[in-house]
């Protein structure tokens, strides 16, 4: 009820009118977009640049709701349960002056589906996708799936001409190194195109005249000049001095002091991501400890002694100063599968953690290295330093390693790391996502970010039938055994949910989105 009414207030926010300048928007936020390649990389700040000059079929607003995109219908097809069809926005021009039709979407939807794109998950109970007219898309599935509209909300549509002619038909293999034309260039429907950009530095958008949604969206930022700022002093002076009218992540530490500065505000709400580490408990020998022949983590008395080690109250109280709440499992409350049991913190309780420890034959410990990015996740250094201060408790000497998030993340998908930091939303607020993501046996296609190496064949087949299953009950049930079944294996170790903390000028009128993906079309000047 809660959320119901946040949303709702949310709404009627964002539905006001009365505010009539229209100007330029300085944007800053710890960390930049990884690529421009909309298909390259499943990453929040990356999608929250691309949303910005590209769009998807269907994409959440800034409460939370699925609307319209490049879609304005999708219903099952009344011939085929396995097919979704969309009726697609005519009269759409991308940013060079192409026109938008269905073989755009086509395109676009048979890109993200291929070996290098990070976001083909989405897509995996996909059999085809058909351009049946110039504005009709139709999208069968291996067998019913109800829940597919929810996955396309981050699937961005790009000019199939555009990218042929440009030879960027296949996608950025990012993880390799590559740059491409897409990675650095762009051409979208969305409110607004790429005029300049250096990465890390600077990204200036401007507004685009021929964009189809003038007389639906407020449109009143005109000009956006993003700059990633990672030390978070610097971040907090720019807002201050003015350099700067919004932020994302305002540190805990200077919320006081920038909520009482006449000329800015702070607002607030839970975001919907987990922040969790993983740690390799499926290769028979760790590459970063200092045991011979085993490994420590394979045994389960060793990651639940680590999960009791870890004192989440209090990494809440003085890493985060309040501002998190402290999760037992890597599940957002917005999630469908998600319960108050599932999410209860183990207790914190050394001595047994000790015991635990003793029995797997670890009594006198052992050390590996953690991995953690720098710049991604609210205080996620602080976070890991902590951590480790926590481990040595239980005899695990750490050794940290802390990097900037495009350092960081390829270790993970690439099994470079041992133990990590890593920090999840969900988009289509289904506990399959987590699942395709993060649970199931890594395959090409399917557990990409399953840096932990689990693998439980019954699992994997419990996660592939949430696709097709249509009737809600029993696919809810499976939800909640696949879920026993990571509580039990110990899969990860949750943290917290993260609470976002969004600085800005007095003059800027939003709300905050739980994806923490501002979608500036609907800011608002007063």
């Amino acid at each position: 009820m809660q959320k119901k009414l946040i949303i709702a207030a949310q709404a009627l926010l964002l539905a006001t009118t009365g505010f009539a300048s229209a100007e330029t928007l300085n944007w800053a936020r710890a960390g930049d977009s990884l690529t421009l390649d909309p298909h390259a990389q499943n990453e929040g700040p990356t999608h929250a640049l691309a949303h910005q000059i590209y769009e998807p079929l269907l994409l959440r607003d800034m409460t939370g709701e699925i609307v319209p995109g490049l879609a304005t219908e999708w219903t099952p097809s009344p011939d085929n349960p396995n097919v979704w069809v969309f009726k697609l926005r005519e009269g759409v021009t991308f940013h060079d002056g192409a026109d938008f039709d269905s073989e755009d979407a086509e395109f676009s939807l048979n890109r993200a589906m291929t070996p290098n794109s990070a976001m083909k998950e989405l897509l995996s109970s996909v059999k085809e996708v058909r351009a049946s007219g110039a504005y009709t898309l139709e999208i069968e599935t291996n067998g019913p799936n109800p829940l597919l509209p929810a996955n396309l909300t981050n699937l961005f549509i790009i000019d199939k001409g555009w990218a042929e002619a440009n030879n960027t038909v296949e996608v950025q293999n990012f993880e390799a190194g590559e740059a491409t034309f897409a990675s650095r260039n762009t051409n979208g429907t969305g409110p607004y195109e790429l005029i300049s950009r250096v990465p890390d530095n600077r990204t200036v958008l401007e507004g685009f005249d021929g964009y189809w949604g003038k007389a639906e969206f407020p449109l009143e930022v005109t000009k956006i000049n993003y700059t990633p700022i990672k030390n978070p002093a610097t971040r907090v002076a720019a807002l201050l001095s003015g350099e700067v009218d919004f932020t994302q992540d305002v540190p805990v530490q200077d919320l006081a002091r920038v909520d009482s500065d006449p000329n800015l505000k702070v607002i607030k709400a839970p975001q919907n991501r987990v922040i969790f580490f993983g740690i390799n408990q499926g290769d028979a020998d760790l590459t970063t400890d200092n045991i011979e022949g085993a490994n420590p983590f394979a045994d389960a008395r060793v990651r639940k002694a680590m999960n009791m080690a870890l004192n989440r109250e209090a990494i809440q109280k003085i890493v985060m100063r309040g501002q998190s709440i402290p999760a037992g499992a890597v599940m957002p409350p917005f999630v469908n599968g998600w319960t108050e049991a599932l999410d209860t913190i183990p207790e914190n309780n050394i001595d047994t953690a000790k015991s635990l420890m003793e029995e797997a034959g670890y009594g006198d410990g052992f050390s590996v290295r953690l991995n953690c990015p720098n710049d991604r996740y609210i205080n996620d250094e602080a976070i890991c330093q902590a951590t480790v201060g926590m481990m040595a408790q239980i005899g695990i000497e750490v050794q940290l390693e802390s990097l900037p998030k495009a350092q960081h993340f390829p270790h993970i998908p690439d099994l470079e790391t041992d133990f990590y930091m890593l920090g999840w939303g969900v988009p289509t607020y289904d506990s399959e996502y987590i699942f395709n993501f993060l649970v199931h046996s890594k395959q090409e296609e399917i557990g990409t970010w399953n840096g932990t190496r689990y693998s439980n064949p019954e699992i994997d087949e419990k996660i592939v039938s949430l696709a097709s299953e249509t009737d809600l009950e029993i696919r809810n049930a499976t939800i909640a055994e696949i879920w026993a079944q990571v509580q039990e294996d110990v899969v990860y170790l949750p943290v917290h949910h993260q609470v976002l903390n969004w600085g800005m000028a007095n003059k800027v009128e939003t709300v905050v989105d739980p994806e923490d993906s501002p979608k500036f079309k609907y800011f608002k000047f007063n």
